[in-house]
């Protein structure tokens, strides 16, 4: 039986006149499973507007909603993310330190699972932002995911690269940043870069077999998938050294993840009283 999505949060993206829109596209079967869907034109960029608005979507999420699981995916048929722009990035002061690292934090960290849902291309930046989720689904029939910086003379900063070291063999890395191979949904799930190909059932499908609408229920999520992908956390968290103490290094993880909720409340409740209750 086809169920009526319930539509939580549709927000503006000022630069390119596109909107996020947060909704439970199964609310009777699957409530607390939540899919973000961007739209950015021409081919989803993540600018600074972007990953504003992107962040707001994820505070309002996590503060006024159960935790489950997150998906996310684009409207458009063509791109999933087309990644940086680079002129953009290089007319921001910090822009790295600023935005763009916090942003691989904010979904490295988040703590639901997290399924990015890449229906079309995914090129560097977005390649990177489907990585940072936890799982992927991948059209297998259109799209190509690929690190093309070798192909127009961009260097890879450390945490760009460390995610793909992180999660993937060393050959498929290989191919990935010093050939800038383009893989396509069966080529990249033969090389474990995605866990599956298909559209939103097929999410569904991945979520219930794994019960991944149960993962987030503890409350460690967060904490634990910093210990995960702990190379890559600690560098877009800024850290120079690498942690000996691993007391020590839970704490700050525990006390990271608290700070961060804080801050996604206070942003929910700024967003709330000046313009919410008129958008929502």
């Amino acid at each position: 039986m086809s169920e009526t999505p319930t539509t939580l949060y549709t927000l503006p993206i000022a630069a390119t006149d596109g909107t996020i829109t947060v909704t439970i596209p199964r609310p009777q079967t699957h409530p607390t499973v939540y899919l973000l869907t961007w739209i950015s034109p021409p081919d989803n960029r993540l600018l600074t507007s972007f990953i504003e608005t992107f962040t707001l979507a994820l505070a309002l999420l996590r503060t006024n909603h159960p935790a489950g699981v997150l998906i996310t995916t684009s409207s458009s048929p063509k791109f999933y993310s087309n990644g940086l722009d680079l002129n953009h990035v290089h007319s921001q002061n910090l822009w790295w330190q600023k935005v763009y690292w916090p942003f691989m934090k904010l979904l490295l960290t988040y703590p639901m699972p997290t399924l990015a849902l890449i229906n079309g291309h995914a090129f560097a930046g977005g390649f990177i932002t489907s990585m940072c989720h936890d799982y992927r689904v991948m059209n297998g029939t259109r799209g190509f995911v690929c690190m093309n910086e070798l192909d127009f003379g961009a260097p890879l900063i450390p945490p760009l690269t460390s995610i793909f070291r992180n999660k993937l063999s060393a050959k498929t890395y290989r191919s990935i940043v010093l050939e800038a191979r383009r893989f396509t949904g069966p080529e990249a799930l033969k090389e474990d870069i995605v866990d599956a190909l298909g559209g939103l059932d097929e999410a569904f499908k991945l979520i219930d077999e794994r019960k991944l609408h149960k993962k987030a229920e503890s409350g460690i999520y967060s904490v634990i998938r910093r210990e995960a992908w702990r190379e890559t956390y600690h560098l877009v968290r800024g850290d120079c050294e690498e942690v000996r103490d691993g007391d020590a290094w839970a704490q700050n993880a525990v006390r990271d993840s608290e700070e961060e909720g804080r801050a996604a409340r206070e942003l929910a409740e700024r967003w709330t009283k000046t313009q919410g209750k008129a958008k929502l």
